[in-house]
């Protein structure tokens, strides 16, 4: 994932929820959410950051599961033409599929959206 397109994917989360403030954003140690620019979004966005401890794969886990989904359902099967269309097809499956549709076992086999909205 380029630079540019981690911001565009954590500005569109946090535009689906109204721009929330002091929200934890957990990721790995990836060179990606190390950089300054996606950390600055971080920072000016008024979230804070939480990185997992090294070779604890565990710290995140439901990430990576997402991660893993994302790539077997979506990217693996793909060629796209364009980094526009890749995006489009993103935002679709993020917003679309996986949020509104597909069920998780970790939330009870709900919805992400109905978790969050029983949890709120």
């Amino acid at each position: 994932m380029t630079r540019q397109l981690m911001c565009d994917a954590l500005t569109m989360a946090l535009f689906r929820r109204g721009f929330p403030k002091e929200v934890i954003i957990h990721s790995d140690r990836g060179s990606q959410y190390c950089l300054k620019l996606y950390q600055g979004l971080i920072q000016k966005m008024g979230l804070r950051s939480s990185m997992g401890r090294r070779a604890t794969c565990y710290d995140n886990a439901a990430m990576e599961s997402f991660f893993h989904s994302l790539k077997v359902e979506l990217i693996h099967r793909e060629r796209y033409k364009t980094r526009q269309s890749a995006k489009g097809a993103t935002f679709e499956y993020i917003e679309i599929y996986y949020n509104r549709k597909r069920r998780h076992s970790a939330i009870g086999n709900k919805i992400p959206m109905q978790f969050e909205q029983e949890s709120a």
